[in-house]
């Protein structure tokens, strides 16, 4: 048995970008174009579901006692920017 492994994020892009390239010509029959626009959206949700886990994983942070903890300044601060 062989295992299929997922599409990276990158591959997922060119295919997605591919795909628009491909409509914006307009020159595939209507029923080819309704199928690669289904897979273009699926494929956007893919990849925007990627995009707000690696944006959650950068938003948090790791304190001294290996716990995560929300990445922002700390609460109390004088806020001096001068």
């Amino acid at each position: 048995m062989s295992e299929e492994q997922k599409p990276t994020f990158e591959e997922n892009l060119t295919t997605l970008e591919n795909i628009v390239a491909q409509l914006e010509q307009g020159d595939i029959p209507l029923e080819q174009a309704l199928a690669q626009f289904q897979k273009g959206v699926a494929l956007s949700k893919d990849l925007q579901g990627t995009l707000q886990g690696a944006e959650k994983t950068l938003a948090t942070m790791m304190n001294d006692q290996d716990q995560e903890q929300a990445f922002e300044t700390p609460q109390g601060g004088t806020g001096d920017a001068d």
